[in-house]
């Protein structure tokens, strides 16, 4: 069997099953990996090297406990953890101990999961980059707010990792580091026990190597257990791609990896894979989007911005005044608008469109540190509330992995990783066919 550390959570979960492999062995493979790396990459804020081992040698000893079973997971320094130190990428929570578990993440512990520690998050989950670098090149940014997971992942860290978005905090760096990454519906996981930034928008969600794999962690996450088995496509989707009013930013490297996504989608569509163009309404959703979120994070953090208002950094003190300054008026005009354009949006996937395909990113990402990159092509799929996953595609003329993104209906998560795994197994390059 190949190394431990490089199985994908799918190939070490039908292992750990058969007891072909044992939860010990995987873990200390991990751990292993995370020793060699993690002075580059910076992925984790703590590890609990003795209570995972402890765990691990207690699922080896019984019967297989669920989805999980003996799986090692990297959890985003947002989500609660009883047993784990929760910054929330912050100094002012340094040394916090929850009292209890994220929803989502008591519920990965039940279905045999190994919670071996908590990955890096930018400054309560905004734009504050923390210390991770790009596993591919460390003079580039892994993306955000998930920093820590994505490159775990890539790095061959740990198999699974969890990741939320409330702008473009899964999907960009999961192009980013070229892995997949999967926002199911709004709603679809728990948000109980997660540092709350924006309650309209705030989505888990998980990281992996394969489309599988983020089907496993959303399945385990939210109950919904019929995800952990993607279905075979009976009928053609309808498919189309959709480049958004936002499109000028984009490079050329995101144009290309578009155009390779329409190659694969066209060996499985149902017709041909044309652009399709959202309607006028949709033109200013980003703008939407971004004072949504900026209002409700100003609210969000009010109470460490009362107690702690120099332990917030300079970069999140001014979209905090940003937010402070968008009145309540415009705010619940923006709410209305949203809920128009969910409507909408629902009408398109009823009578037109089964999935969109979509940017990820702008390009590559890019050579920096002080931030995680623009999550413009993301936002407004994340205020309609639509699962997305991004899968990736190609690389750069720098050598990065970019990715794109696909959209379906709200409610159509299944359907969403069946179109993604017929789409990856489409995919001209043998590798990028991997990630099916």
């Amino acid at each position: 069997m190949q190394d431990l550390e490089s199985l994908s959570a799918s190939q070490a979960i039908r292992a750990l099953t058969r007891r072909e492999i044992k939860a010990t062995d995987l873990l200390l493979a991990c751990l292993d990996r995370i020793g060699q790396r993690e002075n580059t990459v910076r992925a984790w804020t703590s590890l609990g090297k003795e209570s995972a081992l402890r765990r691990a040698k207690e699922l080896d000893r019984g019967s297989v406990k669920g989805l999980l079973h003996g799986l090692p997971i990297g959890v985003k320094d947002i989500y609660d953890t009883y047993d784990l130190p929760t910054s929330y990428g912050s100094s002012i929570y340094t040394n916090h101990y929850p009292a209890i578990d994220a929803v989502s993440i008591a519920l990965m512990r039940q279905a045999g999961g190994i919670i071996l520690g908590k990955t890096v998050s930018t400054e309560f989950a905004s734009f504050k980059s923390g210390p991770t670098a790009n596993p591919h090149n460390q003079h580039h940014t892994p993306g955000g707010s998930s920093s820590g997971s994505a490159a775990a992942i890539a790095d061959f860290m740990v198999p699974l990792a969890t990741g939320s978005q409330t702008a473009g905090s899964i999907i960009r760096p999961a192009s980013f580091c070229g892995v997949i990454g999967f926002k199911p519906s709004l709603g679809k996981i728990s948000t109980a026990g997660v540092k709350s930034l924006s309650q309209t928008m705030d989505t888990m969600g998980c990281f992996g190597r394969t489309i599988g794999d983020v089907g496993l962690g959303v399945a385990a996450m939210s109950g919904d257990h019929e995800l952990a088995t993607i279905r075979e496509l009976h009928n053609k989707p309808r498919l189309a791609i959709c480049k958004t009013a936002d499109w000028r930013m984009a490079q050329k490297e995101t144009a290309g990896a578009l155009a390779l996504a329409r190659f694969a989608a066209e060996a499985i569509a149902k017709g041909k894979v044309d652009d399709y163009k959202l309607p006028t309404p949709f033109n200013d959703i980003s703008q939407i989007q971004t004072r949504i979120m900026t209002a409700e994070i100003s609210r969000s953090l009010t109470f460490e911005q009362i107690r702690f208002p120099k332990k917030i950094s300079p970069q999140l003190t001014q979209q905090l005044s940003n937010g402070a300054s968008i009145s309540y008026e415009q705010y619940a005009k923006d709410l209305i608008r949203a809920s128009e354009l969910k409507l909408l949006i629902t009408q398109i996937f009823n009578n037109e469109v089964d999935v969109l395909i979509a940017p990820s990113a702008i390009g590559e990402a890019p050579a920096t540190k002080e931030n995680t990159g623009d999550p413009i092509f993301c936002r407004g799929w994340t205020l309609l509330g639509l699962p997305c996953i991004n899968i990736n595609i190609t690389t750069g003329t720098l050598g990065l992995p970019v990715g794109v993104q696909l959209i379906a209906g709200t409610g159509k998560d299944h359907l969403l990783l069946s179109v993604a795994r017929a789409i990856a197994y489409a995919l001209p390059d043998p590798v990028a066919r991997d990630q099916a």
